[in-house]
């Protein structure tokens, strides 16, 4: 039989892996033809990095080696394969996946150790040249493919979705790799392909094709079952838009529900949401969370600027109704998160804090900003687009979030901005710290509800409070001007080339974000951020000459902290006596009252082992917002004692 190797490397997020999914679903087609199943014996699929030069032995007498290619295994993909043909001069190396370039010019020159590059949806490509392999070798006709020789057109899109063999249901994907003590396994998951925008950031849309295509939903309904019954705690979701076909998508998430209620797998579903979701998303959303399984629901903008939307090509939803749409899912108790891009062509620095200043008046969950990544096949990637915007970019080695420290020998790089037309690379070096101020301090709650005291009080816009912030940290001793020297030291590095991990040995083995090492760093000890809040804010007094009195000051200080899931303050139930009321302020816009409160929460999360806490808190925690309480989540004390004389209830019992 003819042996087949393959590799579909990835990073170990905790103890947990992707399934080699495309991989398998080229297996699983193949294995589906009668002519082909007794031909080739595929051998099982090299994931773990940290095997490759094991991997480079198994294949010294390999056939073919097929290699699925994304962002964050190029490099120790073309090193397998370069090593492989030394070693095995004769054997075929396929290289597919969207890390692939369209723009191909000189490729095979500077890889000459790959055979054929396949562009597109691979399944029936792969059919038609293990075809020709066994006849003649002559691929000259094979639609989809390069070679050093020849370049084809494309091979046609497939539009009958229910042809190809689920890599789960035939059990391919076990068939790949082997069960490993301390390993999970990620299933990726698609329920269609293909994507209606064309974002020029983004190559889902040129790499699957605009048309919507979707699989027939009692096949997805299998599939959700053996993802419980073979216990795998983590569905990546890979649709372009899950959400779109509502009615369809909403039985599927029944569906998920009703088997994560009865066996208890999966543990956690991240979909990417449909694109200007809309209120109708609200019910599907609630059906996985009902099972337990939602983190959260994205309402994502990317930018906030009209000029910078029309030049990206994103239609986003209008930010009034996005500002509606958060406020529905708050109702509706459903976490949401945006997406901001720093360095956009059209941006500005200007432009961008005003954005951050919009999403900072909504009632959006969670905030993400990223980096702009230039990949190989978005239409950004065009010669023509990135002269026009003077899209400046350097390699840098690329950032994957929460994996694994371990198993990095080789290092893997992305293209990112780092200047355009109308934002210097000066104005992205701030940009990224309103960015890390935005996220640390608003989003992730730090100062949230201090931010938001001043702008109900003295008008103040949220972005001067936070540069008032920065003139502090830059000129005051404090947590926070220790805190800001990393940062600053950080984005000096990565915008120079130096790459972007962040691993911080008091924290756990893996790269953080750098906001949730911010984060577990600054809430560590309640009684210093009370401290350095309070300095901060005699600062701010002083600066724009409000008359807060002192005990008020001492008390916000007091309540914002008291509001953070901090690692000190680990009981079951966290009860504080403040002498305003600060709920009915914050809650209902009201005047700050003197009214004696004694608030209290279940604490969010209560771990005793100091590393899996930061874990819990702030990876896992993040969407599902386990990292502080919101003030309308705030028990009174005063109203639940009046509330159990009525009733005869007790407290805890309605706490809990």
């Amino acid at each position: 039989m003819i042996k087949v190797n393959s590799s579909q490397f990835n990073y170990k997020y905790g103890d947990q892996i992707h399934f080699p999914y495309s991989i398998a679903s080229l297996v699983g087609y193949i294995q589906s033809k009668e002519e082909m199943v007794n031909e080739f014996s595929f051998e099982k699929s090299f994931v773990l990095r940290d095997n490759v030069k094991e991997n480079i032995q198994e294949c010294k007498d390999s056939d073919i080696l097929l290699c699925a290619c994304y962002v964050w295994n190029w490099e120790i993909t073309i090193h397998l394969a370069k090593e492989v043909k030394k070693i095995n001069p004769n054997c075929l190396i396929i290289f597919g996946g969207p890390q692939i370039p369209g723009f191909s010019e000189g490729f095979f020159k500077k890889f000459p150790f790959i055979d054929i590059i396949v562009h597109g949806e691979g399944e029936h490509v792969l059919a038609n040249i293990l075809e020709k392999y066994l006849q003649d070798k002559n691929y000259f006709e094979i639609k989809g493919i390069e070679t050093k020789e020849f370049r084809n057109p494309p091979q046609e899109r497939i539009n009958d979705l229910d042809s190809l063999p689920s890599p789960y249901l035939t059990n391919t994907v076990w068939k790949l790799v082997d069960k490993i003590d301390g390993v999970k396994w990620i299933a990726s998951w698609e329920t269609n392909r293909g994507c209606p925008y064309q974002c020029s950031f983004c190559d889902w849309g040129s790499a699957t094709f605009t048309k919507m295509r979707k699989w027939e939903e009692s096949r997805l309904f299998k599939e959700i079952e053996w993802f419980a019954d073979n216990e795998i705690p983590y569905i990546d979701c890979c649709d372009a838009n899950f959400g779109i076909y509502q009615d369809r998508d909403m039985r599927l998430a029944k569906k998920l529900k009703e088997v994560a209620l009865t066996k208890h797998y999966p543990e956690r579903i991240r979909p990417a949401w449909a694109k200007n979701s809309s209120e109708k998303i609200i019910p599907i959303a609630k059906q996985l969370q009902e099972g337990g399984i939602l983190g959260a629901v994205t309402l994502a903008v990317q930018s906030l600027d009209p000029s910078t939307l029309e030049i990206i090509k994103r239609a986003n939803i209008k930010f009034d109704k996005f500002a509606d749409l958060t406020a529905e899912f708050k109702l509706a108790n459903i976490p949401t998160y945006t997406e901001i891009i720093m360095g956009l062509p059209g941006e500005t620095l200007e432009t961008f804090k005003n954005g951050l200043e919009d999403i900072a008046r909504t009632k959006i969950g969670i905030v993400f900003i990223y980096n702009c990544g230039v990949l190989p096949n978005a239409p950004m990637n065009v010669p023509e687009y990135r002269e026009k915007y003077k899209i400046e970019t350097i390699k840098s080695p690329i950032m994957l979030v929460h994996s694994s420290i371990h198993g990095r020998d080789i290092q893997e790089y992305e293209e990112i901005v780092v200047g355009t037309s109308t934002c210097s690379k000066e104005d992205i070096y701030e940009i990224y710290m309103y960015s890390w101020v935005f996220l640390t301090l608003h989003s992730l709650g730090i100062l949230k509800q201090v931010s938001e005291y001043y702008h109900y009080v003295y008008k103040l816009p949220f972005m001067e409070f936070y540069e008032t912030f920065l003139e502090f940290s830059r000129s005051k001793e404090s947590i926070f001007s220790k805190e800001v020297k990393i940062i600053e030291n950080y984005r000096d590095d990565g915008y120079s080339g130096r790459g972007w991990d962040h691993h911080d040995s008091n924290l756990g083995d893996i790269n953080w974000p750098i906001e949730e090492a911010s984060w577990l760093r600054l809430s560590k000890d309640s009684l210093k951020l009370e401290n350095s809040i309070e300095s901060f804010l005699k600062f701010l007094e002083e600066k724009f000459q409000f008359n807060s009195k002192k005990d008020i000051i001492v008390e916000l200080a007091r309540f914002q902290v008291f509001l953070l899931t901090t690692k000190d303050k680990n009981e079951k139930i966290k009860r504080v006596d403040f002498e305003y009321d600060w709920k009915n302020f914050f809650v209902n816009n009201s005047t700050l009252s003197l009214s004696k409160k004694t608030y209290l929460y279940s604490n969010l999360v209560t771990e005793d082992d100091p590393i899996k806490w930061n874990y819990k808190v702030i990876w896992y925690g993040r969407r599902s917002h386990d990292y502080k309480c919101e003030p309308e989540d705030l028990q009174d004390e005063g109203e639940k004692n009046s509330s159990e004389n009525k009733t005869g209830k007790k407290l805890i019992s309605q706490i809990h």
